[in-house]
């Protein structure tokens, strides 16, 4: 746990939280400002700050949690479906890996995201994927 971690906090108890999921590696939360009602954050127990540091011991029950989530507020809200998002570093509000699970339902409001778009200059595509496809790391 980092101290100054809220959800570290939460996760050890030493916050209050509206707990949805509490297992050995990660636990899950309502998000105090959601999106829609039921919008639930998922957490590595251990402190995490981005995807990429999640040590690969961890990437399966976290992703498992993911979609027991989105199965649930389908289930257990009435959702159609669901948004899951990470964010990394920008708009990261707390720097704790957190995973959003949105309930969605059609009509509901939520219209996509808001950023500019550009576009690739002829061969430039290419390039951008041949630096991405260098810089990942061995599975």
């Amino acid at each position: 746990m980092t101290g100054d971690c809220v959800f570290c906090a939460i996760a050890a108890g030493d916050v209050p939280a509206e707990v949805v999921l509490d297992d050995r590696d990660v636990v899950a939360f309502l998000d105090r400002r959601p999106l829609f009602k039921g919008h639930t954050l998922l957490v590595p127990r251990s402190h995490v700050v981005t995807l990429p540091d999640l040590p690969a011991g961890l990437r399966d029950p976290f992703l498992a949690a993911a979609q027991r989530l989105a199965t649930a507020v389908v289930d257990g809200l009435g959702a159609q479906g669901s948004f899951v998002a990470v964010n990394n570093v920008v708009s990261q509000s707390v720097a704790h890996l957190h995973l959003h699970v949105v309930p969605r339902t059609k009509g509901d409001g939520l219209r996509g995201f808001f950023w500019p778009r550009t576009t690739y200059a002829d061969g430039e595509a290419a390039l951008y994927a041949g630096r991405l496809r260098a810089a990942l790391p061995p599975p």
